[in-house]
């Protein structure tokens, strides 16, 4: 009876070190969240364009949110832990394992004019069949080509290459190793193979000894040294279980394990993932490894989610969010008051440049109809619904490839906290768009990776089952859908037209 007792209070840590902060929350198997605690990581901007952050910071903010969450449960209830991790970050270590430089993080621009001559040493086709990743500045591989060329007194001295997860598993078992979908998104991932590409790394002189050691998700990687349970608080042994990067985790923790359920995280980015077993390629979208013991997301990615919508606050309305944070319910009150379709308003949000399906780094965001009636309520509204535009075009792009239909999109990330976006996501895309009991999608996910490894559930599917489940649903509304439907086109149409133009080009100077 006491050991039935154990199992029963035991619980597994989902580790989410995202882009601000490093949360670590605790679940129970049927993935009730039990603790959390979370600790900032800072952000620095060096130059307009360039993102890096100290990766001793990813270490610290993980000892400090362990340190916390081990005094709000027993440590000694904790049967596994498992990370997902902000992705397309890196960290480049010499010889003594210590930093070259700061880590260059999945925001930074600075590598946009190596991606065409490193692309041409390969092959745009060879990049995309091998690495499931059509030719954008996004994956790791194009920041290293940066590195060699300018900083090889640093590169010539690099000794490992770490992404966010297997720096902090060296730091919690002394071992260096990541999972299947922490490797891919950074560029030098053979998808098919599971392996590192010796095709991929060759342009760039590097070996495969300058990589982690590769796993399946849900594999355990190690147990908590001594040392690393002296600095977080959880005892010697625990097991890590390889998880993976937070947008393949979040897939894994709304439970979007078939082709009928897409995650839809509406975060800083706007990225939606379907499951599928089989691995494709196609400009449709960017092919990840899943967060699971098998299958693939085939991924929509749109820079400019809530971003956008910061932009406006910051840039055009001019307040400041910190001191203002009324400002977001502001905006949703007025634009609840407009009808669909915004007064003729529409908005492409290109701001960041576009990936799928034109992966076009020089596209700009448009807005198309301004008008002297049209108020910041307006431009709030035109943002969201563009966005919802984008991602019934992206996910019908996806749908024709794979030949099956999405029906329900599962709502994630702090955008999903608006009622009013998810209603307008629901009546543009024709979907169902379901709010989940938990919306720290990406440490359940970790936790659900952590639960497979501590042998809770014998697949990542049974496992999803039991520990991630639907609040509500928020169907499509019939009227609004025929508000809508003359605009889509219109929409679709508005990006190839001013790319025709040729006006990034003039625009780029």
């Amino acid at each position: 009876m006491t050991s039935r007792r154990q199992a029963e209070s035991a619980v597994v840590i989902g580790l989410d070190c995202s882009t601000t902060g490093t949360k670590a929350i605790a679940f129970d198997r049927h993935g009730k969240l039990l603790a959390q605690t979370v600790a900032t990581i800072p952000l620095y901007s060096p130059k307009p364009n360039y993102y890096e952050q100290n990766a001793g910071d990813w270490w610290s903010s993980t000892q400090r949110a362990l340190k916390r969450i081990t005094q709000q449960i027993d440590p000694d209830r904790i049967s596994a832990l498992a990370i997902s991790n902000q992705r397309e970050t890196f960290v480049p270590l010499d010889k003594n394992l210590q930093h070259l430089r700061p880590a260059i993080v999945w925001l930074d621009e600075r590598c946009k004019d190596e991606v065409e001559s490193f692309s041409r040493k390969i092959g745009k086709e060879a990049i995309h069949r091998i690495t499931g990743k059509p030719v954008d500045y996004a994956p790791v591989v194009y920041r290293l080509a940066w590195m060699k060329r300018h900083e090889p007194h640093l590169f010539e001295k690099m000794k490992m290459i770490c992404d966010v997860q297997s720096y902090l598993v060296s730091k919690l078992t002394g071992l260096f190793l990541t999972s299947w979908a922490s490797a891919d998104p950074l560029g030098l991932f053979d998808m098919q193979k599971k392996e590192w590409s010796p095709e991929i790394l060759m342009p760039l002189k590097l070996t495969t000894k300058q990589l982690p050691e590769l796993c399946r998700p849900g594999t355990t990687i190690g147990g908590i040294t001594r040392e690393a349970s002296r600095l977080t608080g959880l005892p010697s042994g625990i097991p890590i279980v390889a998880g993976g990067g937070d947008g393949q985790a979040a897939g894994v923790g709304a439970n979007a394990l078939s082709p009928r359920r897409a995650y839809l995280n509406l975060g800083t980015a706007v990225v939606a993932g379907v499951y599928g077993s089989r691995y494709r390629t196609s400009k449709a979208f960017r092919t990840m490894c899943s967060c699971s013991e098998s299958g693939y997301y085939y991924e929509c990615s749109l820079r400019a989610g809530t971003f956008a919508v910061d932009w406006l606050v910051q840039n055009v309305l001019r307040v400041d969010r910190t001191k203002h944070p009324e400002i977001y319910r502001q905006l949703e009150h007025e634009a609840e008051q407009i009808s669909p379709g915004c007064n003729g308003l529409l908005h492409v949000p290109y701001f960041c440049g576009v990936m799928n399906p034109y992966w076009d780094m020089n596209a700009r965001g448009i807005f198309v109809g301004l008008s002297s009636s049209h108020q910041r309520g307006h431009l709030y509204r035109s943002i969201l619904e563009g966005i919802a535009f984008e991602q019934r075009f992206a996910i019908e792009s996806v749908e024709k490839v794979v030949g099956s239909r999405v029906s329900d999109l599962i709502a994630i990330g702090g955008g999903a906290t608006s009622e009013l976006w998810c209603r307008i996501l629901a009546d543009i895309t024709g979907k169902n768009v379901c709010i989940p009991h938990n919306r720290e999608a990406s440490a359940l996910g970790a936790a659900i990776a952590a639960a497979v490894g501590a042998g809770w559930y014998p697949t990542f599917r049974e496992a999803a089952n039991a520990m991630s489940r639907i609040d509500r649903t928020i169907r499509p509304n019939k009227a609004n859908r025929g508000k809508y439907a003359p605009l889509y086109p219109v929409y679709k149409s508005i990006y190839p037209h001013v790319k025709a133009t040729g006006i990034e080009t003039v625009l780029k100077g």
